[in-house]
């Protein structure tokens, strides 16, 4: 065998095995579902729920942006003085190979201005950021559903996620 050939083995031997390494790694992180819920009326921010899988160590989901809205922010809704205040987060943990979810009545994002065309669509694409390799960035289409009635509404639609910031923005 000449010598560069057997150069080539060796080194596509040495990139396979790397690759055998990285299959038994386990769970990747990774957004596994989602979505967004319009608010009641125009002038009301959608809200949105999801789940991320945990990888190999914990990280932290440090924010999660939308080119097709005008802000997105991650709340928080806590119990406090018998009351359920909204609470702004600037971070949320997500545990090695466990889970972080946002739900109705816990975590969750406030979206205001979602554009027309994503609506239409039925899909707003959003960029979840962690705080792992260089603040990696997952891309999801979050599924954009009606505003419902009911439990939904008077969760998030009697209490004030600032609605007049969005109106100031649009200013």
């Amino acid at each position: 065998m000449k010598p560069l050939a057997l150069a080539a083995l060796a080194a596509a031997s040495l990139s396979l095995t790397g690759c055998g390494e990285n299959l038994g790694a386990g769970q990747q992180l990774n957004v596994v579902s989602g979505h967004i819920v319009m608010g009641a009326t125009p002038d009301r921010p959608a809200v949105g729920y999801f789940r991320v899988e945990g990888g190999p160590r914990d990280v932290e989901l440090v924010a999660v942006t939308a080119d097709l809205a005008q802000r997105v922010e991650m709340h928080e809704s806590v119990r406090e003085n018998g009351m359920m205040v909204m609470k702004p987060l600037d971070r949320a943990l997500v545990p090695a190979k466990g889970e972080l979810v946002f739900k109705q009545g816990g975590k969750h994002l406030m979206i205001w201005g979602i554009n027309g065309a994503a609506v239409r669509a039925g899909k707003l694409p959003m960029a979840f950021v962690f705080t792992n390799n260089n603040n990696e960035r997952i891309l999801f289409d979050m599924m954009i559903k009606p505003a419902e009635g009911g439990a939904e509404a008077a969760d998030h639609g009697a209490m004030d996620h600032g609605a007049a910031k969005a109106s100031d923005a649009k200013k």
